[in-house]
């Protein structure tokens, strides 16, 4: 047996809004044998446009029964039957939730109309229950109320019966299939493609723009937890109703889908996405030569276009660095903008700064001492390479980091291994990088020193 549903609501997601109007056909396979609807009071103001399209304003709902007064009838009428409705994710969220809250627990199979059209009735140029149905000739009366709605489904619900020839109702209704779990806009064809390995996903809207990308160890496995519950909430419900494909790519690690799915919200900036689009280097290492032509190190703002000699998610881990330089190479603290005050220079006593800043050295000896302090950014920041399994048996996975930054990663013979720095790049795809990726990458070569090879030899 069969409960065709159709509700109308005063918003777009349950969890803050109300069901104003209730309809529910019992099916039983070959015609309705028995129709219950009523209309509801939502206990909040219906919004002007909602009474535009449904023409149910407050006055109509003002003296009808509230949803827990009928939460008992619903829930006969539903809960041992498959609930079947066009879309039929977004009623079963509202009864779903409003049934919970009266204390009714409605656990059914679902089937949705605009899934099963997809199937059945192939090629359309539209499966909105309006179009649809004046596509294959059936009439609705009272569009955009519970009682014509529902009446419109269950004729075309027959006539899916009727032209179901491959079983495709049976299928869906089968245990083990999870198909009317899934957007009602995404292909199951989408789902089927999916691999279980390591990469990211990508999900599409109707424009195929990208609105969301994800990582995961096991693609197939991750993208369907996404589906696996149907929240109330407005943000679930607008992301599952903007799903309409899935395309993904596989990565040889779960490190190299980290790396990737950083990179790739950064680069398309999807709507659904909250995190990880603000990991951007907010300081640098700069150096310029001032009026008496002496060079100068300084930490600053990281600046678009520029080419600093190292970046810095935290300007303390910059100044770190610069004062590390400092007493490495008997710099001048003033002139690195350390020291920022009038005093004369605090190490020209100790002779650990040799004058530069009074001018008593020269400018040819301090600048030297300050490319050699530059120069010396490859030994002290690390260089490596970080090999791992690959997609393939024949292949590594490879990442590199040189002069402390990610360079980029890809994918090599086991042979390349250990061949010269300079043909290993060859075959990696350069990546923009922040102190995110490079943290991880670092992370990752201190838990599996055996997977690193040192590019500088040390």
């Amino acid at each position: 047996m069969y409960a065709i549903v159709d509700i109308e609501t005063t918003g777009g997601h349950a969890s803050a809004n109300g069901i104003t109007e209730v309809a529910i056909l019992v099916h039983d396979g070959q015609e309705v044998i028995k129709q219950f609807k009523t209309l509801i009071n939502p206990l909040k103001p219906i919004p002007i446009y909602v009474q535009a399209l449904t023409g149910i304003d407050d006055e109509m709902v003002s003296t009808a029964p509230k949803f827990q007064d009928i939460a008992h009838k619903i829930y006969e009428l539903l809960h041992d039957k498959v609930f079947v409705a066009h879309n039929v994710n977004f009623d079963f969220s509202f009864l779903h939730f409003h049934l919970a809250a009266a204390g009714f627990n409605l656990q059914t199979k679902k089937l949705c109309t605009v899934r099963l059209s997809r199937k059945i009735i192939p090629g359309l140029a539209s499966y909105s229950l309006g179009r649809l149905c004046k596509e294959v000739g059936i009439e609705i009366q009272d569009r955009h109320r519970a009682l014509g709605d529902a009446l419109a489904t269950a004729k075309l619900f027959s006539m899916l019966i009727e032209q179901d020839k491959d079983g495709h109702i049976s299928k869906t209704l089968n245990q083990r299939s999870r198909e009317q779990s899934l957007p009602p806009h995404l292909p199951k064809e989408d789902m089927d493609k999916l691999p279980s390995v390591p990469g990211i996903y990508y999900f599409h809207n109707s424009k195929s723009k990208v609105i969301y990308v994800g990582k995961a160890k096991n693609i197939r496995k991750r993208v369907a937890s996404h589906f696996a519950n149907n929240k109330p909430g407005r943000q679930k419900q607008d992301f599952l109703r903007e799903i309409h494909h899935i395309t993904f790519q596989e990565c040889g690690t779960e490190l190299m889908s980290l790396i990737l799915e950083a990179v790739e919200i950064k680069r398309l900036w999807p709507a659904y996405n909250r995190s990880l689009k603000r990991f951007e280097y907010a300081y640098a290492l700069y150096s310029f030569e001032d009026q008496n032509g002496y060079m100068r190190l300084v930490i600053d703002r990281k600046k678009k276009f520029s080419k600093p000699h190292y970046t810095f998610n935290g300007i303390a881990e910059g100044y770190n660095l610069i004062k590390s330089l400092i007493a490495g190479f008997n710099l001048c603290p003033k002139l690195c903008f350390v020291q920022r005050n009038n005093d004369p220079c605090v190490p020209i006593g100790e002779e650990s700064c040799k004058g530069a800043c009074e001018q008593l050295e020269s400018v040819e000896l301090y600048n030297k001492r300050v490319i050699m302090a530059l120069n010396s950014l490859s030994s002290v920041l690390p260089g490596f390479l970080l090999i791992d399994e690959g997609r393939t048996f024949e292949e590594k996975s490879c990442l590199l980091i040189e002069n402390g930054q990610f360079f980029g990663m890809g994918y090599i013979t086991s042979d390349l291994a250990q061949a010269d720095i300079s043909l290993v790049k060859k075959y990696l795809t350069p990546y923009p990088e922040n102190d995110y990726i490079r943290n991880m990458i670092l992370n990752a070569a201190l838990r599996f020193p055996h997977k690193v090879r040192d590019i500088y030899g040390n």
